[in-house]
């Protein structure tokens, strides 16, 4: 590999892996997620700084040259089972190798935007998963990995007779001299922020039907309070017990702060402090209007589902054998501290009403499809009862129903059962995609901004942002992301920035139009989207197909506009897509020059966040060397 430069490693990985992917048999679906973790790191690799003298930036270039290394000397096929296990060891060397680099980089130190760091979470947290997954690390034979590249011939099954001598595992990061998972720390952002790029912002804005946000307004005479000093000092020994009997200390993020337990169904408040949907739901309901934790008057009553942070919980619980509470097979529930609820009574119940999805008469059938929509929003509890009893198939079969209520109340439905974790997997498997794709190019307003909202959730799984990529779903979205009312707008922007994440959706949503349509948000006089439309921008961005269709519709101009008007976050990244497309790209830095780019980066740079400051730098600095490369033509 010549030279260093981390994003032309990455995109040299990329580019070596597609010519792979035909030949690799066994192997196949471990190099193709290997190389999807990586490419979504590309973002990460725009921001940093080139400093090729620091510990962290040579452990994460050996890193990614491992990978690379791995990757072009698979096999077609292993001529042996001991050569099979030999590259499966290989693969769970890379990988853990790779988190561990990943969580050395000082973050905070380099500024790296708050939506960069939420995708590096999600990929350690992925890559994390992967490893476990291959089983126990040889501790011995991890060691020898991590202080040199990986090497090709390394035979886990000859570890047993190899004298290696004293054992050394070189310390990347943070990690100590035993192999150990560590998470990485959940930030909790404002919930009422604009889109700005950021990955909570987005959620946080996705104006996702009534049912996922929902706004409390009803009173009552009893007040719901916090728990007492003795009321916690029994939940913490409740949950000690609980600790004690999974054998693993629970993150404290991890825990609700009214309850005290593991969250199974986390939620925003509008102060940005995360709880459990059911016990901050009671506390507003009782006629609470401030912040259980911050004491603050809560601005508003919604409550936004924190994707990210249900995401690590339900990785956590895997990672350590943790039991998620689900429903048991005698009728009742266990909650995180062991205790037990009956809910038989609500199992009969939803039971029946599964049951009238499929009558023949389209009245006992709506009404089964509206009660199913509204037990889907109140709880998880809920969620879980209601795709066990077996709604879910029967739910999808009725998006392709004529009534446009019923149709309605079946996308919503789904849309809220697709909160809890598991049920995605459960939705995938309906094959519910091709006929929400259907909703959403030619069900009434309303279904198609749940239909968008769905695909959003559904999308959080990486396999699935592929399969939904696939179906068709984009250029319907971006056509909702032209027509649709404000909120179903910004359901469609949330869906298209998660699904543009996964680099095979980029250029379909160039083809299908995309920057046109963000264009159009970013000079409309209201401003409304301009947020939103500067966020899946700077997705688009490393894509070559995004930057040519981006120059060819005239944003150059429009962004420039931006860095000298626009608010500090739009001015960020503004500045950060005109650095994109002016990597490498003479023509382009001709061009913003001409447009007297020169005085609004330097005020930037001046003036700007901290991020901005950089991106404006850098912009300078390539425009100064263009500026004494035509000097000396001359």
């Amino acid at each position: 590999m010549a030279g260093s430069d981390l994003p032309e490693l990455v995109k040299s990985i990329s580019r070596d892996s597609s010519s792979l992917s035909q030949h690799l048999h066994p192997f196949r679906k471990e190099s193709t997620d290997l190389v999807h973790r990586v490419s979504r790191l590309s973002h990460l690799f725009d921001e940093i700084p080139l400093r090729h003298s620091d510990s962290w930036y040579s452990d994460l270039l050996l890193s990614l040259q491992s990978v690379r290394c791995l990757l072009l000397s698979l096999p077609n096929s292993p001529s042996s089972e001991g050569a099979a296990k030999k590259i499966t060891f290989q693969f769970q060397c890379v990988t853990w190798k790779l988190e561990k680099a990943l969580g050395s980089i000082p973050y905070e130190q380099l500024d790296i935007s708050e939506e960069v760091q939420e995708q590096v979470d999600l990929v350690r947290a992925q890559l994390r998963r992967a490893a476990e997954r291959y089983g126990p690390l040889n501790l011995k034979l991890l060691s020898r990995a991590l202080s040199e590249p990986l090497e090709i011939d390394l035979d886990p099954l000859q570890s047993s007779n190899r004298n290696i001598g004293t054992l050394h595992i070189k310390n990347i990061g943070n990690v100590d001299h035993e192999v150990s998972v560590h998470l990485p720390d959940v930030q909790q952002g404002d919930a009422s922020e604009s889109l700005n790029g950021e990955l909570n912002s987005l959620l946080a804005n996705s104006s996702s039907s009534p049912d996922i946000q929902e706004s409390s307004t009803r009173k009552t005479e009893d007040k719901e309070h916090l728990p007492t000093d003795q009321e916690k000092h029994s939940a913490i020994k409740d949950l000690e017990e609980t600790e004690k009997s999974y054998g693993v200390l629970i993150p404290e993020d991890f825990l609700c702060p009214i309850s005290l337990e593991l969250m199974r169904d986390p939620v925003i408040v509008a102060t940005g402090q995360t709880y459990e949907r059911s016990y901050i739901q009671k506390w507003i309901d009782s006629g609470n209007v401030t912040c259980p934790k911050t004491q603050q008057k809560l601005q508003n009553f919604i409550l936004t589902p924190n994707y990210v942070l249900r995401s690590l919980i339900s990785q956590w619980c895997t990672t350590h054998n943790v039991e998620h509470p689900t429903v048991l097979a005698n009728g009742k529930i266990k909650n995180a501290n062991g205790s037990v609820r009956d809910i038989s009574g609500d199992i009969a119940t939803i039971e029946a009403l599964v049951c009238k999805l499929s009558s023949q008469s389209i009245e006992e059938c709506k009404g089964a499809v509206s009660e199913i929509r509204s037990l889907s929003k109140r709880s998880t509890d809920n969620r879980i009862l209601i795709a066990e009893a077996g709604a879910i198939p029967a739910l999808v079969k009725l998006l392709t129903s004529d009534d446009i209520a019923v149709q309605e109340n079946a996308v919503t439905s789904i849309l809220n059962l697709s909160i809890y974790e598991n049920n995605k997997g459960l939705i995938m498997l309906a094959g519910a995609v091709p006929s929400i794709v259907q909703v959403l190019r030619s069900g009434s307003m309303q279904a198609r901004e749940n239909s968008a909202a769905t695909l959003f959730s559904l999308s959080l799984g990486e396999e699935n942002k592929i399969i939904i990529g696939a179906s068709g779903a984009i250029p319907a979205l971006v056509e909702l992301l032209q027509v649709g009312t404000i909120r179903g707008k910004k359901d469609a922007a949330t869906a298209l920035f998660n699904l543009c994440i996964y680099q095979g959706n980029k250029g379909r949503a160039v083809r299908a139009r995309i920057i046109e349509a963000l264009l159009k948000m970013l000079t409309e006089s209201s401003h409304c989207m301009v947020n939103e439309a500067l966020t899946i921008l700077s997705v688009l961005a490393s894509c070559q197909d995004a930057k040519v269709a981006m120059v060819k519709a005239s944003t150059i101009p429009v962004l420039i506009d931006l860095t000298r008007m626009g608010l500090p976050r739009n001015k960020e990244n503004a500045a950060a897509i005109l650095l994109s497309l002016c990597k490498r790209d003479s023509a382009n830095l001709a061009c913003i020059s001409r447009l007297g780019a020169v005085i609004p980066l330097t005020e930037l740079s001046r003036n700007g966040t901290e991020r901005a400051k950089r991106k404006a730098t850098s912009l300078l600095e390539l425009l100064h060397g263009i500026s004494k490369t035509g000097t000396t033509g001359h």
